[in-house]
C-alpha cells in the first residue's frame, strides 16, 4: 500500500486534534507517515503511533521557531524526496495553506485546499470541498504529480488505531530562503479555559441578537457548561462586542463542529459560509422569518435572553 505524509501540527510535543484526524483520513488512501518537525518532535510518537502512523519522521532544528514557514517547506520536500508518497496532507490552517501552496509549487504538483472528506480513487485520491458557501459540494482530484491537501478541522472523527510507529530521523538541507523571514517576538495567547474556535466539537455564538458586549456572558456561560467555544458574528464583532479573532463567517473563521448553536443570529450568507458544513445546527432567534431557521436541524423561535439562561441551566442540572 502506498505511503501517504501527514503534516504533525503539534506545540512542544503534543500533538493537535487536527492532525489526529488527518491520520484517520490518511488510512483511507494508504499507509500514514507522520512528519514531525521542531522542538518536541521525539515526543509526538506516541500519540502518532496510537492513531495510526506506521512511521514517524523527525527533525528538529531552531529554524522551525526561528523562521516562518520555509523551513518546515523545506522539510516537507526533504520527506517528499524520501517516501515518494502518494499524497501530503496538511492541515487546513492559515500556516498549513500556505505551507502546501509553497510545496506543491516546489514538487511541481496541484493543490487542493480546505477538503471536508478524503477517498481513495483509481486515478489517485478523490477530495471533497464544500464549495459556494456550502451550497454545494464537489469532489476532485489532483491530476498531476503528487497531490497536496489541506483538511479542515473536524472533517473527520478521530480514530484509534495502533501502528508501528516506528522512528526515522529526517535529513534536511535549508534552503537560502528559509532565513528570510525571522520571528522577533512572540506574545502568548491569553487562556479562556476553551477550546480554540476551529478546533472544537461544540461552537457556541452569538449575533446582533445579544445587543452589547456585557450580554456575551449569557452566551459564554453557554458555552462552558458545554465545554465549547465561543464564536460571533460579524455584526457582533464589527460593534465592537466581542473579539474579530472569534469571528466566524466568510472574513472571519470558518468551522465545523459536531454542534454549532447559534444565539441571535440572523444567517446572513457572510456568516453561514463559515459554519454550514456543522454536523449539527441549532438556532435561538425571535424572528420566525430568519433566514438561519433555513439551515438548522433545530431551531427555538424566541427571546435568546429567556431560552440560553434555561438551557444552560438544564445543561448544568443533567451534568449533576
Amino acid at each position: 500500500m502506498a505511503e501517504v505524509l501527514v503534516y504533525v501540527d503539534h506545540v512542544d510535543g503534543a500533538v493537535r486534534k487536527p492532525t489526529l484526524e488527518l491520520l484517520t483520513l490518511a488510512r483511507r488512501i494508504g499507509e500514514p507517515v507522520a512528519v514531525a518537525l521542531g522542538n518536541g518532535a521525539a515526543d509526538t510518537v506516541a500519540a502518532l503511533a496510537e492513531h495510526g502512523a506506521v512511521k514517524v519522521l523527525t527533525h528538529e532544528a531552531s529554524e522551525y521557531a526561528d523562521y516562518l514557514v520555509v523551513p518546515k517547506v523545506d522539510a516537507l520536500q526533504a520527506a517528499h524526496e524520501a517516501v515518494s508518497p502518494a499524497a501530503v496532507l496538511v492541515p487546513s490552517s492559515a500556516e498549513g495553506k500556505e505551507i502546501a501552496a509553497r510545496l506543491a509549487l516546489r514538487i511541481g504538483s496541484g493543490v487542493i485546499t480546505d477538503a471536508v472528506d478524503l477517498e481513495a480513487g483509481d486515478e489517485g485520491p478523490v477530495a471533497a470541498q464544500s464549495v459556494f458557501a456550502a451550497s454545494y459540494t464537489t469532489k476532485s482530484r489532483v491530476s498531476k504529480g503528487t497531490p497536496v491537501i489541506t483538511v479542515k478541522p473536524n472533517s473527520a472523527a478521530v480514530e484509534a488505531a495502533p501502528a508501528a510507529g516506528s522512528v526515522e530521523a529526517l535529513s534536511v538541507t535549508f534552503s537560502a530562503a528559509a532565513t528570510g523571514t525571522k520571528v522577533t517576538g512572540r506574545t502568548p495567547r491569553e487562556s479562556t479555559g476553551r477550546p480554540e474556535l476551529t478546533e472544537a466539537a461544540i461552537v457556541v455564538s452569538g449575533g446582533r441578537g445579544v445587543n452589547g458586549a456585557e450580554n456575551f456572558a449569557i452566551i459564554e456561560a453557554l458555552a462552558d457548561s458545554l465545554g465549547a467555544a465561543v464564536g460571533a458574528s460579524r455584526a457582533a464583532v464589527d460593534a465592537g462586542w466581542y473579539p474579530h479573532t472569534n469571528q466566524v463567517g466568510q472574513t472571519g473563521k470558518s468551522v465545523s463542529p459536531q454542534l454549532y448553536i447559534a444565539s441571535g443570529i440572523s444567517g446572513a450568507i457572510q456568516h453561514r459560509a463559515g459554519m454550514q458544513t456543522s454536523k449539527t445546527i441549532v438556532a435561538v432567534n425571535k424572528d420566525a422569518e430568519a433566514p438561519i431557521f433555513d439551515l438548522v436541524d433545530y431551531g427555538v423561535v424566541g427571546d435568546l435572553f429567556d431560552v440560553v439562561p434555561q438551557l444552560t441551566e438544564e445543561i448544568k442540572t443533567r451534568k449533576g
